[in-house]
């Protein structure tokens, strides 16, 4: 379900700019945002990189997934 929303002009240019960069779109972007701002939230003792790299791992089609390999210490 979509709703309209009014955000400051400022935060759509951003939006904007970082959804083109991303390959997402701008509405798109706000949630991607909104989901790590709640993620953080829910979750203060995991650094943010950690928990964007997590979530933006989960919108990478399945095919395109790399396995993990564990490096030699």
């Amino acid at each position: 379900m979509s709703m309209p929303v009014r955000i400051e002009p400022d935060l759509y240019k951003r939006a904007k700019k970082e959804a083109a960069l991303e390959h997402r779109t701008i509405a798109g972007q706000i949630e991607f945002w909104a989901k790590v701002g709640r993620a953080c939230i829910d979750n203060p003792d995991l650094p943010v990189n950690f928990i964007i790299d997590s979530l933006a791992s989960l919108d990478t089609p399945e095919k395109d997934k790399l396995p993990f390999k564990r490096r030699e210490l």
